[in-house]
């Protein structure tokens, strides 16, 4: 015969389960979905309170919701929350798209000024011969002429990694050749098998590179602009020049009878 309290020991432990899976479950649930980050207006704004700003700029003071949203309506405009971190919440009454579009105005220019590092890479061997170096060395002066950075990997395999000092010994060769066009950045280092270096263009390289291109477009559309007119200033030389064949103009009647 079972005694009472251990008949039901299993069923208070399958109770006792299934509320810690459930309790575990809300837990892990998140509730109300995704926090949003799109700015708050008018019903949106869900505080008792806020500290008020004009349209004008001028400091309302700290109003009721209500009342924030009365002078909003009166005015034909907005109730945007501006800093909600605030306590209370920053509110002002503005045109909401004008506001929205002048935002993306200034994060438009902002992105247009922020200046793009490109990096290019060059890869050499440690017994490279002078043609094949001649050829990465020009690769690498357009590079830094175009205003991006360089990348330079010396590739060492076999033995070749028992004598890093013939990579060290390129590096610092081609860093000297194409000295006129930029500096050495980063100074040869081992990495792995490998040893890489970088180079920068010199201060203001990409502004060079950007002038000498608009420069040499403006002198090919000159050209093609003055091709263009020559035939039609030579036209009217063409025009009074007298025809092949044509027949010489007859003397007068009277010189003749002179004669």
């Amino acid at each position: 015969m079972v005694p009472r309290g251990l008949a039901f020991a299993p069923v208070c432990g399958a109770f006792l389960a299934w509320d810690l899976r459930a309790l575990v479950a809300n837990v892990s649930t998140p509730r109300g979905g995704p926090i949003s980050t799109e700015t708050r207006i008018n019903d949106r704004i869900r505080v008792p309170e806020v500290r008020l700003v004009g349209a004008g700029g001028e400091q309302v003071g700290i109003v009721r919701v209500e009342e924030a949203l009365r002078l909003a309506v009166e005015a034909d405009l907005d109730l945007v929350e501006v800093a909600p971190e605030a306590r209370p919440p920053v509110c002002k009454i503005m045109d909401y798209g004008k506001f929205r579009y002048e935002t993306a105005q200034k994060a438009r220019e902002s992105r247009k000024h922020q200046q793009n590092t490109v990096i290019k890479e060059q890869k050499l061997r440690p017994k490279i011969d002078d043609h094949d170096y001649e050829t990465k060395k020009g690769h690498v002066v357009r590079f830094l002429d175009a205003g991006a950075k360089v990348k330079v990997t010396i590739m060492f395999r076999g033995r070749e990694q028992s004598r890093p000092e013939l990579g060290h010994r390129l590096l610092q060769r081609l860093g000297a050749d194409v000295s006129e066009h930029g500096f050495v950045e980063t100074v040869p280092r081992l990495d792995g098998r490998n040893m890489t270096m970088i180079l920068a263009p010199h201060r203001g390289a990409k502004t060079r590179a950007k002038a000498a291109q608009q420069a040499a477009e403006a002198s090919s559309a000159a050209t093609s602009s003055a091709a263009r007119t020559e035939p039609a200033h030579a036209e009217p030389d063409q025009a009074n020049a007298p025809q092949k064949g044509a027949e010489a103009p007859s003397a007068p009647e009277g010189n003749t009878a002179a004669e």
